[in-house]
């Protein structure tokens, strides 16, 4: 079986354990792959290591992200400010008799 070269967010399935993983690092200079599970788990092979893994390229599963109890609201920027549906009230724009902090002079 032909070595496939590891690609950084490429994923993979191990034909012996019938896992999915993806590679999240490659180092060329001391020749080790990193790669993470869907669980979470975070392993790291040589490149002998690898070289005698069967593995062929897989898709990305689309629930990969459930491991790590992420959803879409994760997306969000928290620095962005939030425009609530309620904000839109009639009520909001009716003007208050007194205004706090301004004084007649």
């Amino acid at each position: 079986m032909k070595m496939l070269s590891p690609v950084i967010g490429g994923w993979y399935k191990d034909l012996q354990s019938n896992a999915l993983f993806e590679v999240i690092d490659w180092d060329p200079t001391t020749l080790t792959i990193e790669t993470q599970y869907l669980d979470g788990e975070v392993s790291e092979y040589d490149l002998d290591a690898w070289r005698e893994m069967r593995l062929q390229h897989a898709e990305a599963p689309e629930d990969w992200r459930t491991a790590f109890e992420l959803d879409d609201e994760d997306l969000l920027d928290p620095d962005l400010p939030m425009h609530p549906e309620d904000w839109n009230s009639p009520l909001n724009s009716i003007e208050p008799d007194t205004m706090y902090g301004v004084e007649d002079l």
